[in-house]
Parts: structure tokens; C-alpha cells; sequence
């Protein structure tokens, strides 16, 4: 590789002065921009509760979905129960949450809620070192709040016939990287269209990949950031984690055509804008599932339940419909709510004759399972 025939887009001199054509962008910019209206309009029409409520959801899945395009899989339990202790809401019936799950909650909670503050070099250490409270990432040491020192490749395939699919710049690099970065991010924020904002800080800040690991999941919690930015809210209502983690091949294909192409970023902002789209379209299923549990709890306002009943109705509600493994049984009852096998079974057997729940017809003998009762809603 020479410098008259870089390999990398970073390789380029002034490889940051990103262009793109206009052209082809605003068909997809004036798409986004009406589905990010419809989704705002219809937030504003649930109330705070379940405004809420909505927050609280779109939360839960872009922590369990930027972790998962790493390939770390979370439990869905520890990460609502970081969420609601976060937000403010009923956590009661949840297991403690882990504490580098809690990490990611705070950093995508500092990215969205504190959008308004400076983005600092001290900042992204913080949020680095929030991902990995042990100090290690998997089985291996890494450096926590701090730049790496080592070269950084992105590598697949068996040992022996790997493929290098990207090189990021070398580390004595990567300070005064962060600082152009930084001085662009104040300088673009009002000058640049809001979505193509987020989109270049989305390729540059990963392209830089200043730190031995999370840089992809910060690079997302970025993307929040300036989408919050942009819409002036401090929560999110749409998940960009989940609809990349549906299209991670194209992701890291388009990301790896980009790096090793020109600094026009029509190619990338094309794909990014579509798949920002895709995100909204995929949040109205989110904010149904919520008006769901509401309309579910309007129909038994009056239906008297102890606390334990509604805790572990509220906890099928949060799984959704089809989503709570094996349905509820006893012993799972007696797990959430910390009674006895004999308090457990009377207390599932009320909510049956109440018609809250269903037993399963396929379920017999001592694997008896039960479900909500849907069907009221229909």
C-alpha cells in the first residue's frame, strides 16, 4: 500500500471532508423525516405513563441489540431491570441487574438525556470504561478509559486463512483523530442536516475505533446522541440497534466498501437513512405492544388482584404475546413473587377464574402451564 494508492479511507489526506449528492439523498432524507413525524405525533397522544412506558421498551431493546451485534448475548430480565430502576419505574419481580448490563443502560441514558452537554474526550472514556467495569472484555485484559495502544484490525475467518476486512489508523493517531472528530461534532451540530449528521458520526467515529473494544457499541450510543440532538428529546423512541442487528451483514458490508472507498458518502448515507427508516416502520410495534398492555389493564381496572398477582401480570404483559417461555407455571410463579408453591397455585387458580388467565389445553398433569387471556382484547 502507497500513499498514492491508499488501502484505507483514512489512509487519504483530509479523508474526513466527507461529500455526498444531495440529489440522491432527499427522496430517502424526506421519507425519514415523515415517518420520524409519525412516530413523535403518536408519542405525544399515549400521556407521560405511557410515554413512559415506551421509552422504557425502545431502551430495553437497543441495550440487548447493540450488545448483540458484538455477538453478547443479554438477558432480557437483568436489562428491564436496569431499565426501570433507571426510569423510575416498577422494577418489583426482576433479578438485580448485572453490572456491565447496567453500564451500557447508563451510557445509552448519558447519551440520549444529556444530549444538550459537551461530548468530551473525558466523556467517551467514561463511557468505554462503563462497558466493562471488571476491566476485561471476555477472558482478556483490555485497556478501560483509555485509547489503545496496539494496531486494531477487524478479522474473520480460521486461523491461517483470515481475512482482514478493515485496519484502523495507528494509535499514535488516534488522539488528535478524536479531536478533529470532536471539533466537528460542535462545529456540524445546526449546519448539518440532523440525520446525515448521525449517519457520518456513525462511519467516522468507527472508523477511528480509538479503544481496545465497545467501539462499536459506542459508535451506536453516538448515533443516539446526535438523533436526540437532532429531534431535541431525550429519549429515544426508535431503536437503530435492533434494525442493524436484523441487517448485519449489509451493515458491516456497506462499512467495509465505504472504509475502502472515497470520502463521497452517498453509498453509506444512502444505506444508513434506509435503514433509519426501517427502525421507525419497526418502533410502531414497540409502541403497540405498549398501548397493548394499556388497553389490557383499562379491561380489568376493576378486577381486584394482590400485589403478587399484578407483578407477575405485569411481567407476562412486558414479555408480550407468545414471548414468555414454556407460559407461566407455578414454580415460575413462585420464583417472581417469592411466596409458597400453596399461595402460588391458589393465587394462579384466582386469576383463572377471574378470566385473566388461560391454562393451556396442550399442557397436562404437573407440566400445567397458563397464559394471559388475550382473547379479551379481540
Amino acid at each position: 500500500m502507497t500513499a498514492n494508492h491508499p488501502r484505507y479511507i483514512w489512509q487519504r489526506k483530509n479523508w474526513a471532508q466527507f461529500s455526498w449528492s444531495h440529489e440522491t439523498l432527499l427522496p430517502l432524507l424526506g421519507q425519514a423525516r415523515q415517518r420520524q413525524g409519525e412516530i413523535l405525533g403518536r408519542i405525544r397522544s399515549l400521556g407521560l405513563g405511557l410515554t413512559q412506558e415506551a421509552q422504557a421498551e425502545v431502551l430495553i431493546e437497543e441495550t440487548i441489540k447493540t450488545s448483540a451485534i458484538e455477538g453478547q448475548i443479554l438477558d432480557r430480565d437483568s436489562v428491564r431491570s436496569s431499565v426501570a430502576r433507571h426510569l423510575g419505574l416498577a422494577e418489583a419481580g426482576l433479578p438485580p441487574a448485572e453490572r456491565h448490563i447496567d453500564g451500557m443502560v447508563k451510557v445509552l441514558l448519558d447519551a440520549t438525556q444529556k444530549h444538550d452537554q459537551p461530548l468530551t474526550i473525558k466523556r467517551l472514556k467514561g463511557w468505554q470504561a462503563a462497558l466493562f467495569p471488571t476491566g476485561y472484555s471476555g477472558l482478556h485484559k483490555i485497556h478501560v478509559g483509555e485509547w489503545r495502544t496496539g494496531d486494531m484490525q477487524v478479522i474473520s475467518g480460521a486461523i491461517g486463512r483470515e481475512k482482514v476486512h478493515f485496519e484502523g489508523p495507528p494509535a499514535e493517531r488516534v488522539n488528535e483523530e478524536i479531536k478533529n472528530f470532536l471539533h466537528w461534532w460542535e462545529k456540524s451540530l445546526g449546519e448539518t442536516e440532523g440525520f446525515l449528521r448521525a449517519g457520518l458520526a456513525h462511519f467516522w467515529f468507527v472508523t477511528i475505533h480509538p479503544f481496545d473494544d465497545g467501539n462499536g457499541r459506542i459508535t451506536r450510543s453516538l448515533t443516539d446522541m446526535a438523533l436526540a440532538q437532532d429531534e431535541k428529546l431525550p429519549q429515544r423512541f426508535y431503536s437503530l440497534s435492533s434494525q442493524i442487528m436484523e441487517e448485519r451483514n449489509d451493515y458491516y458490508n456497506v462499512l467495509e466498501m465505504s472504509q475502502k472507498g472515497s470520502s463521497d458518502m452517498t453509498v453509506w448515507l444512502k444505506w444508513f437513512l434506509g435503514c433509519l427508516i426501517r427502525s421507525m416502520e419497526r418502533s410502531q410495534q414497540l409502541v403497540a405492544k405498549v398501548l397493548k398492555k394499556a388497553e389490557f389493564w383499562q379491561k380489568y381496572s376493576q378486577t381486584s388482584m394482590n400485589d403478587r398477582q399484578r407483578k407477575v401480570v405485569n411481567r407476562l404483559l412486558d414479555a408480550g404475546k407468545g414471548e414468555f417461555k414454556g407460559g407461566l407455571t407455578t414454580r415460575k410463579y413462585v420464583s417472581m413473587t417469592k411466596t409458597s408453591r400453596a399461595t402460588a397455585f391458589r393465587e394462579i387458580a384466582d386469576l383463572v377464574e377471574k378470566n385473566v388467565l388461560i391454562k393451556d389445553p396442550a399442557s397436562k398433569g404437573r407440566s400445567v402451564w397458563y397464559a394471559l387471556n388475550w382473547g379479551v382484547l379481540d
